[in-house]
């Protein structure tokens, strides 16, 4: 089992070191699964993080320079690792200035994920500095465990509003509930609310679009037949949305919204090269 890959473009360096910055706002904890054309994060660890679910996807020809790896066999070509995202986020961070940097699988004492930045200096030699990140290593009987979560049944699908603003509404209501509801219609309206004792508190968003989703027979999804006004709504963990606000520094080219009455809300947020899933479970 293999792995080494090798960033050169600043711009590409920093995109990656933003995505996995986002990871880690996300999850203390994640799998990173490399296969020869993608780089996938996932967090699946329902029970323990109260049923949130993450699915990162990026290709990794718009990353990296380089990039080999082989897998545990021929006809399994692929790599899964456990690791704490922040710790590679750190790395990342303190190679922003590098001419390159290179990732590699290594195991003298353990199993690492080193990470190598070669930085400017003011001689002719370059300073290499190392990090060597601690990865678990998953046995091929878990793989199942961390397949992509299917898209649920939702029963409306709107475009989210843009994020900052949706993030600095959310930052407000944060102080006043634990929780919010998300509210949304076939009309495009989408409302943000907070219902406490003392206070209620309704954001209003128009005009926001719906998706013209379509499964593969070509029905819509359980949105069919329904009426474009009601509401399908869910109240979720405020800190949980907040921390996938919180964590997107660059606004992505589409932004979307799922919601299962009650039950689930599904985020979806696409960059041309990085596809970022995030289920959050309604409170009961």
């Amino acid at each position: 089992m293999r792995f080494r890959a090798r960033l050169v473009d600043v711009a590409c360096l920093n995109h990656f070191s933003r995505v996995v910055s986002a990871i880690a706002r996300l999850a203390k904890s994640c799998t990173l699964r490399i296969t020869p054309g993608k780089l996938y994060f996932i967090l699946s660890d329902r029970a323990a993080n109260g049923g949130v679910s993450v699915w990162c996807e990026l290709c990794q020809g718009n990353f990296f320079d380089e990039f080999q790896m082989e897998g545990v066999a021929a006809e399994h070509n692929e790599i899964y690792l456990e690791l704490a995202p922040e710790n590679l986020s750190r790395a990342l961070k303190a190679a922003q200035n590098a001419k390159a940097v290179k990732m590699k699988l290594t195991n003298k004492h353990c199993p690492c994920l080193r990470v190598a930045a070669e930085l400017p200096s003011l001689s002719n030699s370059s300073r290499i500095v190392t990090h060597d990140i601690p990865v678990g290593v998953i046995p091929r009987r878990l793989w199942s465990d961390f397949r992509e979560p299917s898209m649920p049944d939702f029963d409306v699908s709107i475009y989210l509003p843009v994020l900052k603003t949706m993030k600095s509404v959310v930052e407000r209501m944060r102080n006043l509930s634990n929780s919010i509801v998300i509210e949304a219609n076939l009309s495009g309206e989408m409302n943000l609310k907070i219902e406490t004792d003392l206070v209620s508190v309704t954001t209003h968003f128009k005009d926001l679009g719906n998706p013209p989703w379509a499964s593969e027979d070509g029905c819509q999804s359980s949105t069919q037949g329904r009426d474009l006004e009601s509401m399908a709504e869910a109240r979720i963990d405020i800190r949980k949305l907040q921390q996938l606000l919180a964590g997107q520094q660059v606004n992505p080219t589409k932004a979307l919204c799922n919601i299962v009455n009650k039950r689930i809300v599904h985020f979806i947020l696409l960059h041309e090269d990085v596809s970022l899933q995030y289920f959050i479970p309604a409170l009961a």
